[in-house]
């Protein structure tokens, strides 16, 4: 039996470094190295930021010689639009009344 843990997109996005890692990842691959140089913690931190990261589907470590490079996978974000569109009506919703009583006032 494995005791590795498979995690989702949810719970990969829930923490606030892991959402900062995958945004310094939109523009460019980057080492464990360059990730962790913009965070006041640990190369391990970062690491185990990582690895949740990655068993998410998000983010894909290739070595590179001694390093290895992090590239952003944002297919996964998929399912998280996906979810949040459904919400998105409710928001709209809001801001129509909010502009209906702005403009009749």
């Amino acid at each position: 039996m494995s005791t590795a843990q498979n995690y989702d997109v949810f719970q990969a996005i829930a923490d606030p470094t892991r959402r900062e890692v995958l945004h310094l990842l939109l523009d460019n691959n980057l080492s464990i190295a360059e990730i962790t140089s913009h965070f006041d913690m640990s190369r391990t931190a970062i690491a185990k930021h990582l690895h949740v990261l990655e068993k998410a589907n998000l983010v894909n470590g290739t070595r590179s010689g001694r390093e290895k490079i992090y590239r952003l996978h944002p297919e996964p974000l998929t399912e998280l639009r996906d979810w949040l569109s459904y919400y998105e009506r409710f928001w709209n919703n809001k801001l129509l009344k909010l502009k209906f009583v702005v403009e009749n006032e």
